[in-house]
């Protein structure tokens, strides 16, 4: 069956993962989220036991190596990192360029991929017991270097050439004027506006004019270096020794190769197939023909007159307060972390959330502890119709992003790192396990509060339920569809990559793996351009099944999720902690106790509705029982300083401001003024 076919390619992937088959971290003393003392390790204690089987000055040279690594490291990280925030953010001052971020990714890559530096790692390694801290440090350069070296010239020279047309395709593209013409006038709008339009507007054609304004970005990336790219990278790929550019990236990222990660996506496509397919017919008869399947239908005939009549219950401005109410509830720690949260709309700015880390989280030398600093972005327009569902949603999964790397606990910042050898899947599932909540009935039974004060009724979580429920397999099928997508092209011989065969290529796979033209052209998403999230969306894939297996643990240890204290501490330990020590699977499988399937995922897309709906209202008249005491009153502690920023403007600051809430207030007072309504 299909759960079983999932298990042996699980069973594959873990063999292939032998190499991170690592001893168990070392002990750390606990943090006290409100001391302001260093931690200290053990590190004595860890000393003296590897000195029995080293000579003094070997285990010297081990340790001065390491520091060596980890301090430089830390500079060139931070210092791509501040161009590659000042570039995407399009903030002013002539110190953010795209050369200088070419130049720093490509100083930091250098020093990754340095190959005395691996020598160097495997001749420490077989002098080093294998139990040992030091050797499991030194393995996971071993893995990181191996992810970046290039033995061939021309491979060198081909990732050069890639990450220079990479910069001035995104740079064209962060420049693009994009819009609809609506009633004979073109009104200028981001991607996140479109899309934003096509869910909710209640005229077809407007959602028409949006959706042909999305499509244009394909034509517009096609004819702006995108084919180009795609044949430098193959070619830099197949250098290396690799089937392709996708073989690469899925291989550095997660350790096994292309062939492996398909066999796990095709149970998944094939097992979800059928439900699809009785979706799609199910949706025509009940939306009104074959016309409600057109893509700039979809969308908003399935959820969009309820998304409407919810969004007086998301209201932006509150958006970052109910994060900070609900991660506290499930007592979730920053540990010491600075935040900037870049979350409006503007032009010329990135046109996808993103959360990165300029400074990594790590267990310094001396035992002291260096917190992270995160900068997250999203693309909210509070003025529109669902931007604060939408903006909500993007802030809890970017925040979950930010939590999980403030919280790896490892001796350098080359375990706390998102690019390779970081697992995609990894990373994904913990946002998206924390995004998930904002869908959950008793969620939105204390948090979906209206600028009056209002809970969100059941009737219209009712609603939303019976719209949404019978076609949740459509966003699986979306998700599904870039990787698919992503495969192919990179699949094609290199003299058939042309404008128009990649064009008609996203039209092909929508077709067949979504059944039909997506809401949300497939060129039209941002991961196919850079580097770091091309071939990327397939951990999203493997991050949702980890999600649905890791709620059902929740659920069957607990009962619940939504403001359950021990959420925290135990993904903080299971998952948060190791960093990319561990490989994906082992990590779901230490928490939840199985290994990896879609079994979940699918048993839920299987449920009927009146199932969910007698789960959902049991969970939401609990949580409104609780709601009694205004809580509204106490400070939100996450132990972290947050900026919130809009481009170069600094909007609110938990250090000026004194807390939490009181930055919160500002920034909502900042929202209500520059977005009231005339």
């Amino acid at each position: 069956d299909d759960d079983a076919t999932m298990r042996i390619a699980a069973k594959a992937f873990l063999t292939s993962q032998a190499l991170l088959a690592l001893p168990k971290a070392a002990t750390v003393s606990s943090f006290s989220p409100s001391s302001l003392t260093a931690r200290r390790l053990p590190s004595a204690a860890l000393s003296a036991t590897e000195t029995k089987t080293m000579s003094g000055s070997s285990l010297a040279d081990v340790t001065n190596f390491i520091d060596s690594i980890n301090v430089s490291y830390e500079s060139l990280h931070l210092s791509y990192e501040r161009q590659f925030w000042g570039t995407k953010m399009s903030l002013s001052g002539i110190d953010y360029s795209t050369d200088e971020l070419t130049r720093t990714k490509g100083e930091m890559e250098a020093f990754l991929a340095d190959e005395s530096k691996l020598a160097q790692t495997r001749d420490f390694l077989k002098s080093v017991p294998a139990d040992s801290a030091h050797a499991k440090t030194l393995k996971m350069l071993e893995r990181t270097f191996g992810c970046y070296i290039m033995e061939s010239e021309e491979a060198k020279t081909l990732r050069a050439e890639a990450t220079k047309i990479e910069g001035q395709l995104e740079d064209a593209r962060n420049k693009l004027t994009l819009g609809a013409t609506i009633n004979g006038k073109f009104e200028e709008m981001s991607s996140v506006g479109l899309r934003n339009k096509v869910r909710v507007d209640p005229d077809e054609e407007v959602r028409k004019a949006c959706y042909e304004g999305l499509s244009k970005i394909g034509d517009f990336v096609t004819d702006n270096g995108f084919v180009e790219l795609v044949k430098v990278r193959n070619r830099m790929a197949k250098k290396l020794g690799f089937e392709d550019f996708y073989d690469y990236k899925v291989t550095n990222a997660e350790g096994f190769g292309k062939v492996a990660l398909f066999e796990i996506l095709d149970t998944l496509e094939e097992g979800t197939r059928p439900i699809m397919e009785a979706a799609r017919e199910l949706f025509a008869k009940e939306k009104g023909g074959d016309n409600a399947l057109e893509p700039w239908n979809l969308s908003f005939l399935m959820s969009g007159d309820v998304t409407r009549r919810m969004d007086p219950y998301f209201p932006f401005e509150k958006s970052v307060e109910q994060w900070g109410r609900s991660f506290s509830a499930m007592n979730i720690s920053y540990r010491g972390a600075t935040m900037d949260l870049d979350l409006l709309d503007r032009k010329g700015k990135y046109s996808n959330g993103f959360c990165h880390w300029p400074q990594p989280a790590w267990v310094k030398p001396d035992g002291s502890w260096q917190p992270s600093t995160t900068h997250f972005t999203s693309l909210a327009d509070p003025s529109a119709i669902g931007s604060g569902h939408t903006g909500l949603t993007t802030l809890m999964h970017e925040a979950g992003h930010a939590a999980h790397f403030a919280n790896v606990e490892m001796p350098s910042p080359l375990f706390s790192q998102e690019r390779s050898p970081t697992s995609v899947a990894y990373a994904e599932l913990q946002s998206m396990f924390l995004d998930s909540l904002v869908g959950d009935a008793d969620w939105m039974a204390k948090y979906a509060i209206s600028r009056e004060g209002e809970a969100i009724p059941w009737d219209l979580v009712a609603d939303q339920i019976k719209a949404t429920h019978p076609y949740k397999v459509f966003a699986l099928r979306g998700m599904i569809a870039v990787p698919y997508f992503e495969k192919a092209l990179y699949e094609m011989a290199e003299e058939d990559v042309t404008a128009e065969s990649i064009k008609a290529l996203a039209y092909k796979v929508e077709k067949d793996v979504q059944g039909g033209l997506s809401p949300r052209p497939l060129l039209s998403v941002p991961h196919i351009l850079s580097d770091e999230a091309s071939c990327y969306y397939h951990g999203y894939v493997l991050a949702e099944m980890g999600v649905h297996q890791t709620r059902d643990f929740f659920y069957g240890r607990d009962g619940f999720i939504s403001d359950n204290p021990k959420v925290g501490p135990t993904v903080t330990e299971a998952y948060w902690k190791p960093g990319n020590s561990e490989p994906f699977l082992s990590l779901v499988d230490n928490l939840t106790g199985a290994p990896l399937t879609g079994q979940a995922w699918v048993k839920e897309l299987k449920q009927s509705v009146d199932d969910v709906m007698k789960e959902e209202k049991v969970k939401y008249d609990a949580k409104r029982a609780e709601c009694t005491d205004d809580s509204s009153s106490e400070d939100i502690d996450l132990d972290m300083r947050i900026r919130i920023v809009d481009g170069d403007v600094v909007l609110a600051d938990t250090a000026t401001e004194g807390s939490f809430l009181a930055a919160c207030k500002v920034f909502e007072e900042y929202v209500q003024k520059r977005f009231a309504k005339e």
